[in-house]
């Protein structure tokens, strides 16, 4: 299984819009797909349609009580694609893990025998033991980036963590790539910023960015991913070619069939 962790200390930024429209995107290409909500704010599990209610097994289990994965999945109406949700319970997670030995590897851990085709960790924005896990798990890190003033400033924050994971607890891990978020045309500074990031990280970045698009903000009030709330708005026509690019940049032994 090739585990993506979807991360950026920055809020508002994106994150679990591309977390559950990317999986979505791969799903439906054939992928078995897991995501896992690591935002204690659970908005991607709202996102595909899990009511609170529903979420009795979670990432808090998963990562604090040591409950194994499949008791945590929760199957969606979506084919191929599983999540284990969250709810505000994981909050309180980071607390009760600094005094665990293995703190920073417990989502590996639970990972280690998933039988899917690849994962996805919906990060927290933040910096701290729920991210680090994300980190510490995945093979490779997503950045969605807001085109902004002070996002720059942001990323070099979160690469310098990457460096430091990949010192300490996760040399495999990698960044498949840095994906634009809220793009708008109409704004000059929007194109500056865009332009000084690929210019900063060039290939590394991805070529479809994701516009400013009101599809893309309603579709989690009905539970559903953009790509099937409406499949033809921008929005969602972004999202699927970023996942064609990512899956052009994720190694060819490890791709579904």
């Amino acid at each position: 299984m090739i585990c993506v962790a979807i991360a950026n200390q920055k809020g508002g930024v994106g994150k679990t819009t591309t977390a559950i429209n990317i999986a979505t995107a791969m799903a439906a290409s054939g992928w078995r797909t897991l995501l896992v909500d690591l935002d204690p704010q659970g908005n991607a599990s709202t996102g595909l349609g899990i009511p609170t209610a529903e979420r009795t097994h979670t990432s808090y289990d998963l990562l604090v009580e040591g409950s194994a994965l499949p008791l945590c999945v929760k199957r969606t109406d979506i084919p191929n694609l599983d999540i284990v949700p969250a709810t505000q319970d994981l909050s309180g997670a980071e607390v009760e893990l600094v005094a665990v030995e293995d703190r920073v590897e417990r989502l590996r851990r639970a990972l280690s025998n998933a039988d899917y085709d690849v994962c996805f960790v919906d990060c927290p924005p933040s910096l701290g033991l729920l991210t680090l896990n994300a980190l510490g798990a995945a093979d490779t890190l997503l950045v969605p980036l807001q085109c902004e003033f002070f996002a720059l400033e942001g990323l070099s924050q979160l690469l310098q963590t990457v460096e430091r994971v990949q010192e300490r607890f996760n040399p495999r891990l990698g960044i498949v790539g840095i994906a634009l978020t809220m793009f708008d045309r109409r704004n000059r500074l929007t194109d500056q910023v865009a332009d000084d990031v690929r210019d900063c990280l060039g290939n590394l970045v991805f070529e479809h960015v994701i516009p400013r698009n009101v599809r893309l903000s309603e579709a989690p009030s009905h539970g559903l991913p953009a790509l099937i709330y409406d499949h033809n708005c921008p929005g969602s026509r972004a999202y699927i070619g970023l996942a064609r690019e990512l899956i052009g940049r994720l190694p060819e032994q490890r791709k579904a069939a």
